[in-house]
């Protein structure tokens, strides 16, 4: 029986085989033709050429499926090993101090000099605030050398209310300043053929002081969107001891708008001055000296980048009103500037050539040099081009420079010269050889610069830079009491979060001045000779102690080579000063 079966399986799997090579076979040779279906047909896809995994059999001796049984054999295992639990790594957060908004500085030293600062701020409500700014600068003199009184004194207020919306952020500042310095740069020929007794009492009869008040009244506005991005004005009431008074009035209006598809900058400025001395210096004119400038002025401008070059192209347009030698007259002026980055931020090179009318006053005078007498002639300069080219960038990430070269040509530049020295006493306390007086020329200055910046490390930072000048004048002998060569470098040290230091050390080259004396002795005419003063060095430093946030000490040391040096013909400045003092921070 089995062996039947066993035949009969044999011959169905050659059956089938048959059977599929013939299907092919007709497969290849297929056309269309009617079939009649006897009854309904099942189709199923036959897998050729793959063994079914689970047959479908037909027999009736399938033995059944066996039940296996198992099970796991566990036991322990000993091990010494404990996973310890994951936990990230703390950050080093730099604790950021405390910002106060107010602050007081005192500080006194050798020469009886006295400095304090009072700054104070509040915050009315989000927007609004008030704030006050008092300083004081004294010193009582003593200047080896010198005949007269040489203190000085120089305080100032200064009130601010301001707002800072969204929209717009103004503020208004009030401020008054009172100076008080001393005409104390007699000759050193001064009266020298007099007698002792008589030399002094001359000298005693002398008051050589002169005071300056200030008052100011100022305003800046901005806005965050808006045709008109800011606008400045000031108005500032500057007199003397001496009759003097000068009124001074300018706004700034800045405007930012589209045209012809670029955006067009345009600044714009007013500038009122006027303003008078009691009499000239020999008081042969009993009239005053007047004088007066309006200059109305508009710098449109706009950027233009392509590749890697950056420009600002543009022009200065002048007008200038003379109110009182009616000599009105309209400037011209280059405003161009351009960037090119060589090599990235690493070398840059840029140019320009800018120009522009500069309004000179007797406040802006006497800020530069306060021993001026006050029988002056005040005019502005014209700066008729600023040409210039440099190469700026890093050396390294820490290490940045800068070199330039520029020509200058400035007509009617005012210049520092020396009264000449008068025996006629009437003429006033300045009128012995011990004030300056100003000069105008044209004046063309080529000039070398370079400088560079340093972060050693985060607690070191070095800077120095270097200005060579030549100059060449019209009229004047010289370019008077202006430097050839000018170094200045700078250095701070953070020595830990308590202590602090730093030094700085500048460098003027020699000047050139020139005085001629007018006293009783002289007979024979005089003619200007110029007069070499002498280069020289002044090295400062400084060291502080932070005790807390709030409060710091300090101690400052200037002019520590003691030199005895002239700033201006006749005045030696103060020797080796030391001042100690103290910073405290405070909120309301």
């Amino acid at each position: 029986m089995r062996k039947i079966i066993q035949n009969s399986i044999l011959y169905s799997f050659a059956l089938l085989f048959v059977q599929l090579g013939l299907a092919q076979k007709k497969q290849e040779k297929m056309r269309t033709e009617e079939v009649n279906v006897v009854k309904s047909y099942t189709p199923t896809i036959s897998d050729a050429f793959k063994i079914k995994e689970t047959p479908s059999l037909n027999e009736e001796g399938t033995s059944a499926k066996e039940t296996v049984k198992y099970s796991i054999f566990s036991f322990p295992v000993a091990s010494t090993f404990t996973p310890s639990k994951g936990s990230a790594e703390d950050v080093d957060k730099e604790q950021i101090g405390r910002f106060y908004k107010s602050y007081a500085t005192f500080g006194g030293g050798n020469y009886g000099t006295l400095n304090a600062e009072l700054f104070a701020t509040q915050d009315l409500n989000t927007e609004e605030y008030v704030a006050g700014m008092f300083r004081h600068l004294s010193s009582q003199g003593g200047i080896k050398g010198t005949e007269l009184k040489d203190s000085f004194y120089d305080t100032s207020l200064d009130l601010t209310y301001g707002t800072e919306a969204k929209e717009l952020s103004w503020n208004i500042n009030l401020g008054y300043q009172n100076q008080i310095y001393h005409w104390y740069g007699l000759p050193t020929t001064f009266m020298n053929w007099l007698l002792p007794s008589t030399h002094d009492i001359l000298v005693a009869g002398i008051d050589p002081k002169q005071s300056y008040n200030t008052i100011t009244l100022d305003s800046k506005i901005e806005f965050n969107e808006s045709i008109l991005e800011a606008s400045s004005f000031k108005f500032a009431h500057f007199s003397d001891a001496f009759g003097s008074s000068e009124n001074r009035f300018y706004a700034k209006p800045s405007f930012k708008f589209a045209a012809f598809g670029k955006e067009i900058k345009l600044n714009a400025i007013v500038d009122y001055l006027r303003g008078k001395f009691d009499h000239n210096f020999t008081r042969t004119n009993t009239e005053p000296i007047e004088y007066g400038y309006t200059n109305f002025g508009l710098s449109p401008s706009y950027e233009l980048e392509k590749d890697n070059w950056t420009m600002h192209l543009g022009l200065g347009l002048y007008y200038s009103l003379d109110t009182k030698n009616s000599n009105n007259q309209l400037f011209l002026y280059p405003q161009v500037t351009a960037s090119h980055k060589i090599v990235g931020d690493l070398m840059i090179f840029y140019a320009g050539a800018e120009g522009g009318l500069d309004q000179n006053s007797y406040l802006n005078f006497v800020d530069e040099n306060p021993f001026l007498s006050p029988t002056l002639l005040i005019a502005p300069t014209n700066k008729k081009y600023d040409l210039y080219a440099g190469l700026k960038g890093k050396l390294a990430d820490n290490i940045s420079y800068n070199v330039r070269g520029s020509l200058v040509d400035e007509n009617n530049k005012a210049l520092f010269r020396s009264n000449d020295f008068s025996a006629n006493f009437n003429y006033g306390p300045y009128s012995y050889g011990n004030s300056l007086q100003l000069v105008y020329d044209n004046v063309k200055t080529f000039r070398l610069f370079g400088e560079l910046k340093a972060d050693i490390t985060e607690a070191i930072s070095f800077s120095a830079n270097g200005t060579l000048s030549a100059y060449t004048t019209k009229t004047q002998a010289e370019a008077w009491n202006l430097p050839a060569i000018k170094l200045n470098a700078t250095l701070d040290y953070t020595i830990n979060p308590k202590w602090y230091a730093g030094a700085d050390v500048f460098f003027v080259g020699s000047r050139k001045d020139s005085q001629i004396n007018n006293d009783l002795m002289t007979i024979v005419a005089q003619t200007y000779i110029p007069t070499t003063l002498k280069s020289y060095i002044d090295l400062n430093a400084h060291v502080g102690y932070k005790h807390s946030e709030r409060l710091t000490a300090f101690l400052k040391a200037n002019n520590i080579l003691n030199q005895s040096y002239q700033k201006w013909m006749n005045y030696p400045v103060q020797g080796f000063q030391v001042v100690l003092g103290a910073n405290y921070k405070f909120d309301f």
